[in-house]
């Protein structure tokens, strides 16, 4: 509209050259690039041609200004000298896209340059700033995107450097700027109409509600299987961990027995039980530890539907304290069997023997024949005793080895327990959980579902209204 307006308002036929005028020479290229693809065609003055001071006076300037940084002493000296001249200036802040604060060096540029306001202007009247941008204008025309072509500027500079030159008085330049406004609308329009016709306008809408329909237990079943796998495999590594403790203690109880006197049998199943308290601590800290893990996956996967779960670190403990394993009564005494007497029979024999033979080189003398029998009975009974001794502090590191292996068998059975009874009661709570999750993810999708049925059942009804309305916008521009 302002290049019709400005095609409109020029009515005697002025010939003249634009100067483009700036401190950046590579926004003053891209500037001049995208200006001179705009029609009518406007007539930019070399680089020869435009300094500080111009060898030819210009009827109209363009002066750059940077986004960036606000106006220098040397632009504004190059004002200074053009307003003396003359010259009728049009303002261009180019590069706007890049700078957040663009708005803020406009204003301050305008302040600078109230000073300088042409002659026939009042004195402190605001100069008018355009903000342009090549590079958008480059990324709509490559793009098709109309819209993003009009918020780079770039058509509005060219109509107030048609308005200014008077470029556009010509018939031929006017029907050429008819032409291509006709056809940009034209285009708009059609853009609109056959988004409206394929159902564009409401595709994100469908998307979304098939989206929300392809899940429609509200993500129950995969959350339910995940949780049942996860348990299974928390379960199967935690017996397996605590089965490895129970057999490392048990390996580590029979070299402590090999190597223990007999005077300290009876104080071990103290020291046994003190290790089975310290493996039953380990295994609940790797009970609490995985079961957290397993929280925390379960809450991840249900918090888009409930941001207000407990926190995972809140998690209750599982296991309680009066509940420990046992190792068991300490063992009972050893019962003397046939065994004992057979030793006491055999290390009689071999004493008496080995006692007999010991005392044959006595036979050689004959004082010494009275010795013989009391020294023999003596080695006898001695080397008897040392093997009933003997025999004895093995039956008993057999029976101690045998008590460990009883009451660890025992332990490893209450540890299972310990283990299934943990993760069973930490499945009850995450599949509470779950329910409670996906159950309102179901009523928000619900919800959800009825707004997106709402909002295309409005655009149905809309459809044809906005098609018409189309169709005989472009009408209207073909008899234009």
């Amino acid at each position: 509209m302002a290049l019709l307006l400005a095609m409109r308002g020029s009515t005697e036929p002025k010939t003249g050259a634009v100067a483009l005028v700036g401190d950046d020479d590579v926004q003053v290229a891209l500037l001049r690039a995208e200006l001179a693809r705009c029609a009518p065609r406007v007539e930019f003055l070399t680089g020869d041609e435009v300094g500080a001071g111009p060898r030819r006076p210009a009827a109209v300037a363009c002066v750059v200004l940077e986004s960036g940084t606000p106006i220098g002493r040397e632009i504004l000296a190059v004002v200074r000298a053009l307003r003396a001249e003359g010259t009728r200036i049009v303002f261009a802040l180019a590069g706007f896209h890049a700078h957040r604060e663009w708005r803020e060096i406009r204003d301050r540029n305008a302040e600078l340059l109230s000073g300088h306001v042409p002659d026939g202007y009042i004195a402190g009247e605001r100069v008018e700033i355009l903000p342009v941008s090549a590079r958008m204008a480059v990324v709509a025309r490559a793009n098709g995107n109309a819209a993003l072509g009009d918020r780079s500027g770039i058509g509005l500079l060219h109509a107030r450097l048609v308005a200014a030159v008077g470029a556009g008085a010509v018939r031929d330049q006017t029907a050429m700027v008819r032409e291509r406004v006709l056809g940009e609308t034209r285009a708009r329009i059609q853009q609109e109409l056959d988004r409206l016709r394929t159902g564009g306008d409401v595709a994100v809408l469908r998307a979304e509600r098939a989206t929300l329909l392809a899940v429609n237990d509200g993500g129950r079943g995969t959350a339910m299987s995940m949780l049942r796998n996860r348990t299974h495999l928390a379960r199967v590594d935690l017996l397996h961990d605590a089965g490895v403790r129970i057999r490392a203690l048990n390996a580590a109880a029979r070299t402590e027995i090999e190597r223990l006197p007999r005077t300290a049998h009876a104080g071990y199943p103290q020291g046994l039980q003190v290790s089975v308290e310290k493996i039953t601590h380990e295994t609940d800290r790797s009970i609490q530890a995985r079961l957290l893990e397993l929280e925390e996956l379960i809450e991840k996967t249900v918090r888009p539907a409930e941001p207000a779960v407990e926190p995972s670190g809140a998690l209750p403990a599982p296991i309680r304290g009066d509940r420990r394993p046992r190792v068991g009564p300490d063992p009972e005494p050893r019962c003397r069997g046939v065994e004992d007497h057979l030793t006491i029979a055999l290390g009689a024999s071999a004493g008496f023997g080995l006692g007999r033979l010991l005392v044959i080189p006595l036979a050689w003398w004959a004082a010494a024949e009275y010795a013989i029998v009391p020294v023999g009975l003596l080695l006898g009974v001695a080397v008897a005793g040392w093997v009933v001794r003997a025999r004895k502090q093995l039956a008993e590191r057999a029976h101690l080895r045998q008590w460990v292996a009883d009451a660890l068998v025992n332990v490893k059975a209450q540890l299972e327990q310990r283990v299934a009874t943990a993760v069973v009661e930490a499945e009850e709570r995450l599949t509470e959980q779950v329910l409670r999750a996906s159950t309102a993810r179901m009523v928000e999708t619900d919800r959800r579902v009825g707004e997106l049925e709402a909002q295309l059942r409005h655009a149905a009804q809309r459809r044809p209204a906005l098609l018409t309305a189309c169709e005989r916008d472009l009408n209207a521009l073909d008899f234009a």
